[in-house]
């Protein structure tokens, strides 16, 4: 995507709809970095950003899945889509919330992490089989739901499924970093993180 312009122009306050006006002031409670990356694009359809809205409130706020493992999940996510948005938004958050540099550092290379802990590997497997087989295997299940119990693990593959979303969303309107920033993910050699 390197090079190719945004296929959606960015909305100005002015040009937002009675139907749109509602949902950038919810973005605007909730969402730290404006209405940058994905929202700009999801506000075309409003009804449905105000669902996608609901979900990331949901999984920021309600959810009992840990903020590490939510974010760790994200981030594979971003790096098998080559979503640099996703990414640029989302590794300075996993950072914060524990995950540790040697596996960040991995997984932006496109490598299984080497360091991870017991519950970040789990987590890993479980969300590799959901984005590149798009189903797990019996023993995956079994590990991620002794793990992290049923609410917990739905709300891990629902989470892998709206971040799959946005990076559908942000790959195909062609978003990348903000303005004078380095796109942070490397082309990705399939295969190499297993």
């Amino acid at each position: 995507m390197a090079g190719n312009a945004p296929r959606f122009s960015r909305l100005s306050p002015e040009q937002l709809s009675e139907r749109q006006k509602p949902v950038v002031a919810r973005l605007a409670k909730s969402v730290r970095n404006g209405l940058g990356g994905p929202f700009d694009v999801m506000l075309r359809s409003p009804d449905m950003a105000h669902g996608m809205v609901e979900l990331f409130e949901y999984y920021r706020f309600k959810s009992k899945l840990p903020h590490r493992l939510k974010e760790l999940a994200i981030l594979i996510l971003a790096r098998e889509w080559t979503a640099q948005f996703e990414w640029f938004a989302h590794q300075p958050a996993a950072r914060n919330a524990g995950l540790a540099d040697a596996v960040i550092e991995d997984l932006r290379q496109g490598l299984r992490p080497a360091a991870m802990a017991g519950d970040e590997t789990v987590v890993f497997d479980f969300a590799i089989a959901l984005i590149r087989d798009h189903e797990v295997s019996d023993p995956v299940f079994a590990q991620a739901r002794d793990l992290l119990g049923d609410e917990q693990l739905v709300d891990l593959i629902t989470l892998v499924g709206e971040y799959m979303k946005v990076a559908l969303l942000l790959n195909t309107a062609r978003i990348g970093v903000p303005e004078g920033q380095e796109p942070p993910l490397p082309p990705l050699a399939r295969g190499a993180a297993r």
